[in-house]
């Protein structure tokens, strides 16, 4: 494991609770849990349909989305809202997510 830390990335706003945890050397002891896998989600938006209007979709269907084109995308973690983000071009044939705002949790 590398000891070194990256800067934050301008676009990233971090929470004032993670900044004190790895200036205090916290985060040396959470070394235990860097290998635990975790699932990220990214999601464009949602839509409510009744199940008849589900059945008639085919291919070239368009369902609409609750978000307008350039409004932040929400960025899951184990199915716990953690950031929000834009969608960003990888490469030539893959997507991937920017964060620019943590969200606070409640707990």
């Amino acid at each position: 494991m590398s000891n070194t830390t990256t800067p934050p990335s301008p676009n990233l706003r971090e929470t004032s609770d993670v900044r004190e945890t790895i200036d205090t050397g916290t985060a040396k002891e959470l070394e235990a849990v860097y290998d635990i896998s975790v699932t990220v989600s990214a999601v464009l938006g949602k839509a409510t349909m009744q199940v008849s209007q589900l059945l008639k979709l085919g291919r070239g269907a368009v369902v609409e989305l609750d978000r307008r084109l350039g409004e932040a995308i929400d960025i899951y973690v184990n199915n716990r809202l953690i950031a929000r983000g834009e969608v960003v071009m990888v490469d030539d044939t893959r997507l991937g997510v920017t964060m620019t705002e943590i969200v606070k949790s409640d707990r």
